[in-house]
């Protein structure tokens, strides 16, 4: 290129570039090293739209090729800086002979966005003013052309301060960069995102105050091009909550732990008094220390029927207190379930006939599963006592059966049934379906809640059929040897 051309192009303020035909880099002028941060050094040989140009800026090759194919075009564009920035640029593509392309560029962004700004106040003003969400409007190049009110209160600008400010101005400092590269990609390929998407983002009041935020972005095309709106919702009281619940949880979780540890440590000393009373009034009774009066006999049945009941209340806390904190030890082992259902018959059989009811069982021996023993009887033993202390008249029924692969043990009773209402707290820990203060039952309410709680660790269910006043049946159904063993196992352990 001659010196006195060279010498024209230095004294325009203008970004002045010669490129060959297929945009390499030749001359950068002074007014370019200014527009776009590149020094001439580092600008010569490279290909100019690889510096400059924006990837999603699709434009600029046609124009480039009819600048080439015509002589001369002219036309805006959106140019990349070096340091991230990108500007709005009036561009004049000049052909120079057959083997050059000179393009001189001036900066345009300020009088873009009043265009814009312009544009967006007459058609959406009104709109956008009417939402409660802040509104941030920015264009292709991340400058914000117009915030409504609701967004200048929220960061805490006075009207009109952000207009042709970049966005990243409402970004804590150590988003700004990463912003940069999120916006350009956006731009390429602009989309709608709904509030609450994406990671958790924090905006910048002018004070220098952050704050938790949400935001949606949704592109809108106008004639000056696709503009981005962005609403902007301020949920510092949601995220101040949401601290609130989450210590409130964690203070409730390590009281729960508390008292899991605490019942686990008193398990020996609650057990060991109790069966302390319950050996000796056993000796007693037996009249291995001289004879007993009547009156002495019923006394000490009475200490020995009340240490037992309560044995038995402080067993199934115990109990409950080891499944909910998943320390509760099952052991997996054939089984026959016959000669449980008959162990259990013998020991509760007399509570059944003191009340005048028929005790039937009806279950063959040999039926093995793989199954924990202790966990099989409890569950048996909860669903008697419960038909006993329910019935005044009639039977109650103790069936075995097999169906199919499944083994289904069934306690069945002519007690009053169970109303529809009250089903649902069946299942419920400390639940009993006569809650007044004058019930005629004694009991924590954990046998059927206990029950439910085991024969999901054996991987069974139980399962309940009644009609009001013509009694119930609780089935317990389990798989046959070998079957879902290993899940069980681990869900015991869990």
């Amino acid at each position: 290129m001659p010196d006195f051309e060279k010498f024209v192009l230095n004294e325009t303020p203008d970004g002045a570039v010669v490129t060959s035909r297929e945009g390499t880099v030749l001359y950068w002028n002074p007014g370019a090293e200014k527009l776009f941060g590149y020094s001439a050094e580092e600008a010569v040989g490279r290909r100019f739209r690889d510096m400059v140009v924006p990837t999603w800026f699709k434009a600029e090759d046609e124009v480039f090729a009819h600048a080439l194919a015509v002589g001369r075009t002219d036309y805006e564009a959106v140019r990349c800086t070096k340091d991230g920035p990108m500007i709005y640029v009036a561009v004049s593509v000049r052909a120079i002979g057959d083997d050059y392309v000179l393009l001189t560029q001036k900066d345009v962004t300020g009088q873009k966005v009043r265009r814009e700004a312009k544009l967006l106040e007459a058609k959406f003003r009104d709109l956008l003013e009417s939402l409660p969400d802040g509104i941030v409007m920015t264009n292709s190049t991340g400058r914000i052309v117009m915030a409504t009110s609701q967004a200048e209160k929220l960061f805490g600008y006075p009207p009109g301060e952000l207009h042709g400010q970049p966005i990243e101005v409402l970004l804590p400092g150590r988003f700004r960069r990463g912003h940069v590269g999120y916006r350009n990609s956006y731009a390429e390929r602009p989309r709608t995102r709904p509030m609450g998407a994406g990671m958790e983002l924090f905006a910048l009041r002018r004070d220098g105050t952050e704050f938790p935020v949400e935001i949606s972005l949704s592109p809108l095309v106008t004639e000056e091009g696709t503009l981005i709106m962005s609403a902007v919702r301020d949920i510092s009281e949601r995220k101040r909550i949401e601290q609130a619940l989450h210590e409130k949880n964690i203070e409730l979780e390590n009281a729960s732990r508390a008292k899991d540890r605490f019942l686990a440590s008193m398990s020996h000393e609650l057990r060991t008094p109790l069966n302390a009373i319950i050996g000796f009034t056993g000796m007693l009774l037996m009249q291995l220390a001289g004879p007993l009066s009547a009156t002495q006999e019923k006394h000490l049945k009475t200490i020995q029927s009340s240490a037992k009941h309560l044995l038995s209340l402080i067993n199934d806390l115990l109990d409950v207190a080891k499944i909910e904190s998943g320390k509760l030890q099952l052991t997996f082992e054939p089984v026959d379930c016959g000669e449980v259902v008959n162990q259990v018959a013998e020991t509760l059989r007399p509570l059944a006939e003191q009340k005048g009811l028929v005790f039937r069982i009806e279950a063959p021996a040999g039926m093995v599963v793989d199954t924990d023993r202790r966990a099989i009887s409890q569950i048996l033993i909860n669903l008697v006592n419960n038909a006993i202390k329910f019935t005044e008249r009639g039977e109650i029924v103790v069936r075995l059966v097999r169906d199919g692969r499944r083994m289904e043990l069934s306690v069945s009773d002519t007690g009053p049934g169970i109303r529809d209402a009250d089903r649902a707290k069946l299942f419920q820990a400390f639940s009993q379906m006569d809650d007044t203060t004058t019930r005629r039952h004694e009991g924590t309410g954990l046998g059927l809640y206990l029950s439910q709680k085991l024969a999901l660790l054996l991987h069974g269910e139980l399962r309940l059929a009644s009609r009001e006043g013509e009694g119930s049946t609780f089935t317990l159904s389990l798989g046959q040897a070998g079957e879902a063993v290993g899940a069980a196992a681990t869900e015991a352990g869990a």
